[in-house]
């Protein structure tokens, strides 16, 4: 197995096998999920800020039993409070990552326990500050990422900007990565790892509902839009959705604040026993009902390389494969006649 040696201190460092994140992609990223891309070899993760600490224990527990000695991490939105971060260190949680914050005294309490921390930055001074608290690598999210971004920068310009920052701690690309070329293009450009969030949740694993799913299949990069149109329950926080009704009426009046805009107080799903009104940051989950393509539907820019809904662990052996084979290749063709 072809790795270059960025990679190489990733994987020492977290213990998978692969070089392949997924991203912690809110309640579509499942126990199922997670055990699927770690047993390919894979980075699995759940997102865990909204959890009891109650809950918390019991997730990595089971994840940890049901992946002896293997890594997963969990994920803290440091926007908000995530309770269950210290009830996640003590349930023994190989590896954490915080996004939209930076927080060095959790990150100290992290490697007391015996935990990895990985940051999520969006320009080179977050990359600076994260490096600073201690961070053990670090995530840089382009631009082009889907769900909440905390970036307004191509991937392409950031990433090497992150990694000259880093100095010896790996950086994975994260951002419009959904295939095998965009993978091998990051770590081209130095990064040790690529983290995909849109391409897992077009997996047979995803906790979102059908529709959404052939939605991403559907969709092209223009078809995304970054934005802060589904911001309630996340205010002033910008992300990237697919073009639906909800967007392209609001768009169409202005882009009117609260409670202006076009459709404001409709209900626009149901799940979960909890009604859902148009403009809030929920997608529609396996059961919803409802307008559910007029609700939020998270999407990067990678749509475009979406073709099919697999399972997770196939998806992870598949692009390894297609990254060591186009890596060989390579070796090949500037090798000396």
């Amino acid at each position: 197995m072809i790795h270059p040696p960025q990679i190489a201190t990733l994987l020492a460092l977290t213990g998978q096998r692969l070089p392949i994140i997924q991203a912690p992609i809110g309640s579509a990223a499942t126990p199922d999920l997670v055990i699927a891309v770690c047993k390919a070899g894979g980075l699995g993760g759940l997102g865990l800020t909204w959890d009891s600490p109650d809950e918390v224990a019991a997730k990595v527990t089971h994840l940890r039993q049901a992946l002896p000695g293997s890594a997963f991490f969990a994920n803290f939105v440091l926007h908000f409070p995530c309770d269950g971060f210290d009830a996640a260190l003590e349930a023994g949680v190989p590896v954490v990552t915080f996004s939209w914050g930076i927080d060095a005294a959790r990150i100290a309490r992290a490697h007391r326990a015996g935990t990895k921390v990985g940051v999520q930055v969006g320009n080179a001074e977050g990359a600076r500050r994260a490096v600073d608290a201690g961070a053990d690598f670090l995530i840089a999210q382009g631009v082009e990422a889907g769900g909440h971004v905390q970036s307004t920068t191509p991937l392409a310009t950031l990433l090497p900007q992150v990694v000259a920052v880093a100095g010896n701690r790996p950086v994975v690309a994260a951002g419009g990565i959904a295939s095998a070329t965009t993978i091998l293009q990051a770590i081209t450009e130095g990064a040790a790892g690529a983290m995909l969030g849109t391409r897992f949740l077009a997996t047979r694993e995803a906790a979102v509902h059908p529709d959404y799913k052939a939605a991403l299949v559907a969709a092209k990069a223009e078809d995304t839009a970054f934005t802060n149109c589904f911001d309630i329950d996340w205010p002033f926080a910008m992300h990237r959705v697919l073009r639906n009704s909800t967007f392209t009426a609001w768009e169409a009046a202005g882009s009117p604040q609260p409670p202006h805009r076009p459709g404001e107080g409709d209900i626009v799903l149901r799940q979960n026993g909890a009604a859902l009104v148009r403009y809030c940051d929920t997608p529609p989950g396996p059961d919803a009902t409802g307008d559910l393509l007029g609700a939020c539907l998270y999407a990067g820019t990678g749509v475009s390389d979406i073709d099919s809904i697999e399972g997770a662990g196939d998806l992870v052996t598949r692009l390894w494969a297609e990254v060591q084979a186009a890596l060989a290749k390579t070796r090949h063709e500037g090798a000396p006649a």
